[in-house]
């Protein structure tokens, strides 16, 4: 998709590629170059149509915000750590490493458990050859067939996945097969009846720009009988590339099943006690620490987490009226658990300290056409986060670039607009619509390489630690 109004918005990929870059060492000996924020505080801004006019306590704020402290934080969270999947052993060690950050910068820490449903993940080897490194391959698992073990063979491609596809011996081998729902169990119980040792289902392609994720396959006719081979789910990108591989000659695959049983997830919860003492307001800021299966969750939400955890530095020693409280909810990818679990938890007269919360989910995407900052209520209202974030894109210059205030929910902001707390949601996203968010959205391609723009953190920093900074101070 082309962006619309390229010219003024220098914050697309041809600015940002003139800029001097930092070079971040990721996972093994890959490195990403990422062009790096430069500005004065008196600057204009990319994106920006006019320079902006600070305050004195903007200064405050903007003085200390550094991305590049930020991204060392995304490194550990989306390359270190990879995939977080709410309740399992990752999920958990990210919310470990939040923790400490806070707990390092003084701030009264807690971790808020909860149960979660089960989940069921796939992971793809290769023997004797190398996979792609610029993917994370972690893939969905099916429930309903064998897991919690793994399998070893050649692969064999049989496209649609009809008797007819499959060549005369596939026994022993890793089968991949276009996945199409209405035919998911008969297209399995085929590769069953030939002896394959696993099935690989491949995700249909997505409408441009958008691309498909990974899935963790239903085959309810199986509930009661598993089907005895690993069935794996992947996504379009890891398709694609499973092919190419297969068509540069004979490829050998491990594909292993674990079922995540049992779980708990976390919320963390840090706070700096304001002025006003403990029966004092409360300005929140947050994000959602977790991803689904088979996304590292570089922009989803490992920026807004990133954000947080920057803001959490610069706020620490800044006096304000208010308690400041920082949220880092788990499991909102499976429908917003972690904080509707947190706000059902609060007594009503807690909820009532809330003056705003302000909910960072996606504040990084470099994809081109995501060139302005959304400002998104559940209840479609403005309320006192989006009136806040407003006036400081107008102190920064951003005004052209700030969306009005637009119905939508789906992150964490929800919980707590349906209650009654003054929320909102800010993310980068297509200038069109709300709806319109970047090709690796949900999917492998969710990188730091492929999908983190540290000019647009920036800005996203600034925006939300001047706007939570004035609701704080009085």
């Amino acid at each position: 998709m082309t962006p619309s109004h390229e010219s003024s918005n220098p914050i697309g990929s041809g600015f940002l590629n003139r800029r001097r870059v930092l070079t971040v060492a990721l996972g093994g000996a890959a490195t990403v170059a990422l062009p790096v924020p430069a500005w004065a505080a008196d600057g204009q801004r990319p994106g920006s149509h006019q320079a902006p006019k600070l305050t004195s306590d903007d200064r405050k704020v903007i003085a200390q915000i550094s991305s590049r402290r930020a991204l060392e934080h995304l490194v550990q969270l989306s390359e270190g750590i990879g995939p977080r999947i709410g309740g399992t052993e990752s999920e958990r060690r990210a919310a470990d490493y939040i923790a400490a950050h806070f707990d390092k910068l003084g701030y009264d820490t807690t971790l808020q458990p909860f149960t979660v449903a089960d989940k069921f993940t796939g992971q793809i080897s290769a023997q004797g050859r190398s996979l792609p490194t610029d993917l994370n391959w972690q893939t969905g698992a099916s429930a309903h067939a064998a897991l919690n073990t793994s399998a070893t063979g050649a692969v064999v491609d049989v496209r649609a996945g009809a008797a007819s596809d499959y060549p005369a011996d596939v026994r022993g081998k890793i089968v991949l097969v276009d996945y199409v729902a209405a035919r998911r169990e008969q297209v399995v119980a085929t590769a069953v009846a030939a002896g394959a040792a696993g099935v690989i289902l491949l995700a249909a392609d997505a409408a441009p720009p958008r691309l498909a994720g990974t899935f963790s396959p239903t085959l309810p006719g199986s509930a009661n009988s598993p089907v005895p081979i690993p069935v794996l789910g992947v996504a379009q990108s890891q398709k694609h590339r499973l092919r190419e591989l297969l068509a540069a000659g004979p490829l050998t695959l491990t594909v292993a099943t674990t079922a995540h049983r049992n779980l708990t997830s976390n919320n963390v919860l840090a706070e700096r006690q304001g002025r006003s003492g403990a029966n004092g307001p409360i300005v929140m800021i947050s994000a959602h620490y977790d991803t689904v299966i088979g996304a590292p969750g570089a922009n989803d939400d490992g920026s807004g987490t990133a954000l947080c955890m920057e803001l959490g530095r610069v706020l620490k020693a800044i006096p304000t009226n208010a308690t400041i409280r920082f949220g880092l909810w788990g499991s909102e990818e499976q429908g917003l658990i972690g904080s509707r679990y947190y706000v059902r938890q609060m007594p009503q007269a807690e909820r009532d300290r809330i003056l705003a919360v302000y909910q960072n989910d996606m504040v990084a995407t470099s994809w081109d056409p995501a060139t302005k900052y959304w400002l998104l209520s559940f209840d479609g209202q403005d309320n006192r986060a989006t009136s806040e974030v407003a006036a400081a894109a107008r102190r920064l210059g951003y005004e052209p670039q700030i969306s009005p205030v637009t119905q939508r929910g789906s992150s964490d902001h929800q919980s707590f607009q349906e209650v009654g707390i003054a929320s909102a949601n800010f993310s980068w996203r297509g200038e069109e619509s709300p709806a319109l968010l970047e090709p690796p959205y949900h999917t492998p391609e969710d990188t730091i390489a492929k999908n983190i723009s540290l000019e647009r953190l920036q800005v996203s920093m600034e925006l939300i630690g001047t706007a939570a900074y004035a609701t704080a101070r009085a």
